[in-house]
């Protein structure tokens, strides 16, 4: 099978998915109005996927190892088509958010089978750091496209168009992975399922995501916010005892037993701690401060994005020439450094070229080297049987780390902009600033940590050099 073909696939499956979470996003004026919905209704629409999302990667994850990688892509793309159908015919607000909700599911499959795929096409080393390359740049792409796909497809068709593309390029790669991808890779490994363990982890995991995206609207120290954070946070130390028990568990404790992996995965939540609210955050200054359109707000993403494209298949060789270790801090850094630039620079009487652009190209070239890096340490380690359990804990990191930044950053930005009493313009840019200066230190905490990781020695058994595994 031509492994080219194939990461043309998996990263276009990235692409779709990371687009998916923000094409809604520009759509959400145009749905409230067409279907009457207020403020609260609206951000259900987007936090519905975010929760399935977020709370299904680890059972995706595994259910890839169990019942087949392909098979599971195949199904989480299926389903991702089927709800975004509905979401384009749905007749009220409750039908889109149930729709979203399903979209979450599918995208959960999806996500975790594909990374897994990468990881058993591509051996550890030079050839699966360019993969991952690969993965980091379409991943840049998705964010910036899904904006303005969002807002050029509103415009010129209706919100309902938004959903109807899912529909069509969600189609297009499943006819696609039935000719690229072999049966045989990615094929099922023996062992039995941890229902119990999949029961409470993935309520534990979505009552967490659920009191994080609420949390929002219903106050962070609100009885519902609470509430659902404690079930969750209760039900994910029944998950931890269940493994402890169970004969073939949903994550073995071996597994999290790796320092370097435990690291690894905290290092992936820290990046998209910072990365993930940045884009909402400057696309929300260039348009409620500067005084942007949506598809304006979206583009000003774009000098990033083609950063990222022209940085991330060159992360592999900055690997092989200062090692994994240093590129990673190296990355960090740099996600602090332009963070911290991004925040300082932000007035309110300023433009995009004196404001946004400059700070946004370092962080263009940073975003690849953690997401790479990162990526690479919490994979490093895993045996063929476990590259879906690998991917779904690392995509899981990832998500919780974009959706805790997001809760944490917003309410920064929310209460430094109340509690100014000046004109609007200058108060929002204030917690614009204040925000983006958290998330510089949440990069500076991980710059920190990096140093801590050591990956342990390579062995041939968990390694294996052919790229027929899993076949």
């Amino acid at each position: 099978m031509p492994r080219r073909g194939a990461l043309a696939l998996l990263a276009s499956t990235q692409l779709l998915l990371i687009a998916d979470t923000a094409i809604v996003n520009v759509a959400l004026p145009s749905v409230g109005a067409d279907l009457g919905s207020g403020s609260t209704g609206l951000s259900w629409v987007a936090n519905a996927y975010l929760i399935t999302f977020g709370g299904l990667l680890l059972l995706g994850g595994r259910a890839a190892d169990l019942l087949g990688h392909r098979r599971v892509l195949l199904g989480g793309l299926a389903l991702l088509a089927t709800a975004s159908a509905l979401g384009g015919l749905a007749p009220d607000a409750g039908t889109l958010v149930a729709a979203r909700a399903v979209q979450g599911a599918g995208a959960a499959l999806a996500a975790a089978a594909a990374f897994a795929l990468l990881l058993l096409l591509f051996p550890d080393g030079p050839a699966r750091h360019k993969a991952l390359g690969a993965f980091a740049a379409m991943g840049g792409l998705g964010g910036v496209l899904g904006t303005v796909l969002g807002g050029v497809l509103t415009g010129l068709l209706g919100w309902r168009a938004t959903f109807w593309l899912n529909v069509l390029l969600a189609a297009v790669l499943a006819v696609l992975a039935l000719g690229v991808l072999d049966p045989r890779t990615g094929r099922a490994f023996r062992g039995g399922f941890d229902l119990a363990g999949a029961l409470t982890a993935t309520a534990g995991l979505g009552l967490v995501a659920f009191a994080l995206v609420g949390g929002a609207d219903a106050g962070h120290l609100s009885g519902r916010t609470l509430g659902a954070g404690g079930a969750g946070l209760a039900l994910l130390l029944a998950f931890a005892a269940v493994e402890r028990r169970a004969t073939a568990p949903l994550v073995p404790p071996p597994v999290l037993a790796r320092p370097a992996l435990r690291l690894a995965n905290i290092l992936a939540a820290l990046a998209q701690t910072t990365l993930f609210p940045m884009f909402f955050l400057v696309s929300l200054y260039l348009q409620s401060v500067l005084g942007y359109a949506p598809l304006g707000g979206g583009l000003g993403l774009l000098p990033l994005s083609l950063v990222v494209v022209a940085v991330a298949p060159q992360t592999g060789r900055i690997i092989f020439r200062i090692g994994l270790h240093r590129t990673m801090t190296l990355g960090f850094a740099l996600l602090c450094a332009g963070t911290l630039w991004l925040g300082l620079a932000l007035t309110a009487d300023g433009t995009f070229a004196t404001t946004v652009l400059a700070p946004s190209l370092l962080l263009g070239a940073a975003l690849p080297l953690v997401m790479v890096t990162t990526n690479v340490a919490a994979t490093a380690d895993a045996a063929p049987e476990e590259t879906g359990l690998a991917s779904g804990l690392v995509n899981t990191a990832q998500q919780f780390g974009s959706v805790l930044g997001l809760a944490v950053l917003v309410a920064v930005a929310t209460t430094r902009t109340e509690a100014r009493d000046t004109a609007r313009a200058a108060a929002e840019t204030a917690g614009f600033r204040a925000a983006l200066l958290t998330g510089a230190a949440f990069a500076a905490l991980a710059a920190l940590l990096s140093v801590r990781l050591h990956l342990p020695e390579r062995s041939p058994k968990r390694h294996p050099s052919s790229t027929t595994t899993g076949q």
